[in-house]
């Protein structure tokens, strides 16, 4: 069986994160969750070194964005790949996760949550770092 990858979601919506805990770990991966940029950044000053960033975008305090961007000029997950799952489907969202260097944008709304693991494993397959 292959290594299990790590995911570390955020998302300020407790019934969400747990679901999709749920769902990745089916799916043979280790799930860390956050439910707010500070605890997001702590559980990777302790750390927890993820394969992949899920992010919210709207959540209170720091947004996606913002929580992205402290941890790529922080450097503390160099290797995660990362990935907007939200509710805003904006043009001007999806260009600014583009230019910060999400590797994928995934609204809720409009994708089930096994679709949002399948799609989330497919944006990984295509860009995951070696090391």
């Amino acid at each position: 069986m292959s290594e299990k990858k790590k995911i570390l979601i955020v998302d300020d919506d407790d019934f969400l994160l747990n679901m999709y805990a749920m769902k990745f770990e089916k799916n043979n991966c280790e799930v860390k969750t956050a439910d707010s940029g500070q605890n997001a950044i702590s559980v990777l000053k302790a750390g927890y070194k993820p394969d992949i960033l899920i992010l919210d975008l709207v959540m209170p305090g720091m947004d996606g964005f913002a929580i992205y961007e402290k941890i790529k000029k922080e450097n503390l997950a160099p290797k995660a790949v990362g990935v907007v799952l939200t509710n805003q489907g904006t043009e001007s969202d999806i260009q600014r996760a583009k230019e910060l260097g999400f590797y994928g944008y995934i609204v809720k709304a409009t994708t089930i949550p096994s679709e949002v693991v399948d799609e989330v494993l497919s944006i990984y397959n295509k860009n995951a770092k070696e090391d």
